[in-house]
């Protein structure tokens, strides 16, 4: 049985804290661009494409740490 501060317990928060930030980050683009901004906007945009592709991966790699019972 694993622990609440094993390494899969606590890389799956941090991977809770990177969607929660995307979340709150695609709130203030949306803000940004209602007001005009829209390169900053599509800066952002490209920012979160980054952390989208990145969530898959890091899914992944938690799945095969809890299957293996590792952390």
């Amino acid at each position: 049985m694993t622990s609440d501060y094993s390494l899969s317990d606590v890389l799956e928060r941090l991977y809770e804290n990177q969607e929660a930030l995307e979340t709150a980050l695609m709130e203030l683009t949306l803000q940004v661009e209602e007001q005009g901004a829209r390169e900053v906007g599509g800066n952002v945009r490209g920012a979160l494409e980054t952390m989208r592709e990145n969530a898959g991966h890091i899914k992944q790699g938690l799945a095969r740490l809890k299957k293996l019972d590792i952390g």
